[in-house]
């Protein structure tokens, strides 16, 4: 029990995941950071990016999470991650993500034949989020 920690991913909708874990690998702004027992207190931004849970119930049992950027804290064997949006791999929805993907993507070309550069970035960004979600379906 003493070399695991509990990993918690909040919502603005609550807490949308929570569990026991010897390993936590994410996506900050800065790279890849891996996270286990112990680890020293540290703050960093996350990517869009997906979330690699190595649960304690059983080794070969790894939950994969969809995280639309935040924020991590890892203090006294607790990883919080703050995000706008977060879904483990069993609850996306694959037709959604697909059609919020060819949204994005239409988006993103009309942004571009106007020039409108807040547009592209804004339709990039969804694309992404996507393409994330799209991603993390992948490892069920």
């Amino acid at each position: 029990m003493a070399d695991q920690m509990t990993v918690q991913v909040i919502t603005p909708g609550g807490i949308c995941y929570e569990h026991h874990a010897n390993f936590v690998l994410l996506s900050t702004v800065d790279g890849e950071m891996g996270v286990m027992p112990h680890m020293i207190p540290t703050i960093a931004s996350l990517r869009i990016d997906e979330l690699k849970v190595r649960r304690v119930d059983d080794e070969e049992h790894v939950d994969w999470i969809s995280v639309n950027g935040g924020i991590v804290e890892v203090r006294n064997n607790l990883v919080t991650i703050v995000a706008d949006s977060a879904e483990r791999d069993r609850d996306i929805d694959v037709t959604r993500a697909e059609r919020a993907k060819r949204r994005a993507e239409n988006e993103l070309q009309e942004a571009e034949k106007q020039s409108d550069i807040d547009a592209v970035k804004r339709a990039e960004v969804a694309l992404h989020r996507a393409l994330n979600r799209l991603n993390v379906s992948g490892h069920k």
